[in-house]
């Protein structure tokens, strides 16, 4: 009898850890439009893989009420966890409720989604505005600045703003520095962040020393702005680690690049996801309640770091990007690309 039970016991662990190896996990994207979110699906997967889960997804085409289909739609399929990457924080809060009401683990990727039972995953977004503002302050501690927020449905855009002004606030106060123009950009989209800068252009009369813009793709856009009126040596900044912009710092045309290695953030991701549809706490996680409805969330907090002309080679090393192409266009004495 002790063997049979013993037999017994060992069949239900075996199917136990068959059930939970099988978790099928459904990611929610909100669009491809940044070149970093393929990085990240592909960390996903990766890890999902290798943690013998599943991996289901849907991608929102930046429409928020698709979203919301999309969510259905991969619980329908059989989603037990979901990652989501938010296009609008407050229009995705009935998908979040009725996935917590089925028991269904939430997990906002990158972006916060302030509801009960949501784990929260992301960078330190204050610091990457501080790192944003240091290096476009270093490069000009003096002169009309132009703020080039993120998108109005995305709290980081906040996060990043309030990390930006503690560096510069002293000296706006001063009156070093004077805020000529500040625009959010709708969707994050390069071409709204390259019209917005052009209008800015045109009712300072190029009179701009400075801009510091939120990601790489808002970035791109303020530089063509810069560009067309034939402004040179403007301070610029970004984040992601886009390839085009980690070029653009190596040839001198944005100052800084926040690297935010989405190869990590997707693979701890993954690894929470697995460990909330065990039942599991995630480890690394801690209590937070720094959004805007104070909501006491589970969060993991990754570090990023700032990427200038001087530590270049800190992404080649990392094998992030090839020397090629960060190097295109490159002359002069610049870190990996000698």
């Amino acid at each position: 009898m002790k063997f049979k039970a013993s037999l017994t016991a060992i069949a239900l662990s075996l199917a136990a850890a068959g059930a939970f190896a099988q978790v099928t996990v459904g990611v929610s994207w909100s669009n491809f439009q940044e070149e970093r979110w393929k990085t990240d699906e592909a960390a996903i997967k990766t890890q999902l893989e290798k943690l013998g889960a599943k991996y289901i997804s849907a991608d929102a085409a930046g429409s928020p009420e698709k979203q919301l289909a999309d969510i259905d739609g991969l619980m329908a399929k059989g989603a037990k966890v979901l990652i989501v990457l938010a296009m609008d924080k407050d229009a995705i809060l009935p998908a979040v409720n009725k996935a917590t009401k089925q028991k269904v683990p939430v997990i906002a990727y990158d972006r916060l989604i302030e509801a009960p039972g949501v784990f929260y995953i992301t960078f330190d977004n204050k610091e990457v505005g501080r790192m944003q503002a240091r290096a476009v302050f270093k490069a000009k501690p003096k002169g009309n600045y132009v703020m080039i927020k993120g998108s109005p449905t995305d709290p980081n855009a906040n996060f990043l703003r309030e990390g930006q002004q503690e560096v510069i606030d002293a000296a706006v106060k001063k009156g070093d520095i004077k805020i000529v123009g500040e625009e959010y950009t709708e969707g994050w989209k390069p071409e709204v962040a390259q019209k917005n800068m052009e209008q800015i252009l045109t009712k300072t009369g190029g009179k701009v020393d400075a801009v510091v813009a939120s990601n790489d793709g808002t970035a791109g856009g303020v530089v063509a702005a810069l560009s067309a009126k034939g402004l040179k040596g403007v301070p610029v900044s970004g984040q992601d680690g886009d390839f085009a912009a980690l070029n653009r710092v190596a040839v001198g045309t944005q100052t800084v690049s926040v690297w935010k290695d989405a190869r990590d953030l997707g693979k701890q991701a993954a690894s929470a996801a697995v460990n909330l549809g065990a039942g599991k706490p995630v480890e690394g996680a801690s209590s937070w309640n720094g959004g805007e409805k104070k909501i006491a969330l589970q969060a993991q907090f990754l570090k990023p770091v700032p990427i200038t002309r001087d530590n270049l080679d800190v992404v080649l090393k990392a094998g992030w990007i090839k020397k090629d192409e960060l190097c295109k266009g490159v002359t002069g004495n610049v870190a990996g690309c000698k």
